[in-house]
């Protein structure tokens, strides 16, 4: 649907152009048609500069639609790569569309994509200033939460309790927010928040596999191996994908060592 929407109103711009030219070159073409009451002829080299002038603009417009083609080529590019794993392929197709339309938020977060999975995340963090100002200064929560990521990959842990802390103030039914605020504090060795925040996810998503992993590392953390196969065999009442449950046997079988 974005990519019909988006050929559509570059069509549109394009039959816009060539109407105007079309327009322009007449109305310039008609002035010349008009009588004159001193009887002498209008000189040739302002008609030519009104033509040429109406050139430069249908050509800036031209310019103009083909920069905006090229950038969103570009930005398929890149979510086509995605999709497939190449994130070498997407970066470059996102950076050059960021590169030729750097006011389209929708390309930094594509290259933000492809940057937070080819590891970038000095790079990405440094990006921000650029989101906050395409947002109006209010990031959109999966911005936020993205940059969180980055964070918590690089080890800053208190940012990344302090940042989802915000993201769950905004909107209680995210979940990713939790779970990263729990692995952080688990880093920081805070297994009774950590526990907490693992609960609560829980309470709202009983099916949430990533919050039942982690309860159940806290409790095997803190020597409670039989609260952590406890956790995983509460499991059963929810239904999970055949690798995940294969997962869930895996640690049971680690936790109860």
């Amino acid at each position: 649907m974005e990519a019909a929407h988006f050929i559509f109103w570059e069509a549109l711009k394009v039959v816009c152009l060539a109407l105007l030219g079309l327009l322009g070159a007449k109305a310039v073409a008609s002035l010349w048609l008009l009588p004159r009451e001193d009887g002498l002829r209008k000189p040739k080299g302002v008609q030519f500069s009104l033509y040429a002038v109406m050139a430069a603009l249908c050509g800036l417009g031209a310019w103009n639609v083909g920069f905006d083609t090229a950038a969103e080529v570009y930005y398929w590019g890149s979510e086509s790569y995605m999709s497939k794993g190449q994130t070498g392929e997407a970066y470059l197709d996102a950076l050059r569309a960021v590169e030729l339309r750097p006011g389209n938020l929708s390309y930094w977060r594509a290259l933000a994509q492809s940057k937070l999975y080819a590891r970038q995340f000095d790079s990405l963090l440094a990006d921000r200033p650029a989101f906050q100002h395409l947002s109006g200064g209010a990031l959109d929560e999966n911005d936020e939460y993205r940059f969180a990521l980055c964070h918590f990959y690089l080890g800053h842990y208190p940012q990344v309790i302090q940042m989802a802390d915000q993201l769950i103030g905004q909107n209680r039914g995210y979940a990713a927010p939790y779970i990263l605020r729990g692995m952080s504090l688990i880093a920081e060795k805070n297994y009774p928040e950590a526990e907490r925040t693992f609960l609560s996810v829980l309470q709202l998503y009983p099916g949430n596999q990533a919050a039942v992993e982690g309860l159940a590392h806290v409790y095997f953390l803190t020597g409670q191996r039989r609260r952590a196969v406890a956790v995983l065999n509460e499991t059963g009442k929810f239904s999970f994908p055949a690798d995940v449950r294969k997962r869930f046997e895996a640690l049971k079988g680690l936790y109860a060592q």
